[in-house]
């Protein structure tokens, strides 16, 4: 005895139209709150690769001075955003340009007269390390620094506000 439930013609199975408003409402709800969070992750991802970049450029200037005993400059660009290295016997020159939404915010020891200039350092083989910090920021104001240790000759990245 089975019994069949009679489908009554006028009914028609699927989702009403109020029921589609609340799905896309709870989704876009949803969104809303996540949204602000995965954008400040990103940013931070992207000031660290940044301040890794910047790093690796300084430490192969550095690398390029000592082990080929070449004089070496490094030009940091706050305005374009970007370092160049420039080897001087060679002739070979290395740019980095910083992602989108990080900047240069500063280049220290700083200069009496602004930070609009670009900033030239020598590195000579076997002579000492100059001083040298670049302050990254990304758009949300978190900042990194990137420096030399003068004695070692590292480069080091910090975020200021950390304890060690």
């Amino acid at each position: 005895m089975e019994r069949r439930a009679r489908q009554d013609p006028r009914t028609r199975a699927g989702v009403t139209l109020v029921e589609l408003l609340i799905v896309v409402a709870l989704i876009s709800l949803l969104v809303g709150i996540t949204f602000p969070a995965v954008g400040a992750g990103v940013d931070s991802l992207r000031l660290a690769a940044s301040a890794n970049r910047v790093a690796s450029f300084l430490n192969a200037a550095l690398n390029r001075a000592e082990r080929w005993q070449q004089a070496v400059e490094i030009t940091v660009e706050p305005v374009q955003n970007r370092l160049r290295m420039r080897a001087m016997e060679t002739i070979a020159e290395r740019a980095l340009e910083l992602d989108e939404g990080v900047r240069i915010a500063a280049v220290h020891p700083a200069l009496p007269h602004g930070e609009e200039q670009p900033r030239r350092f020598l590195l000579l083989p076997g002579g000492t390390v100059p001083r040298i910090t670049i302050e990254l920021r990304n758009r949300r104001g978190t900042r990194k620094l990137v420096s030399v240790d003068p004695i070692t000759g590292v480069p080091r990245i910090e975020t200021p506000g950390q304890e060690r």
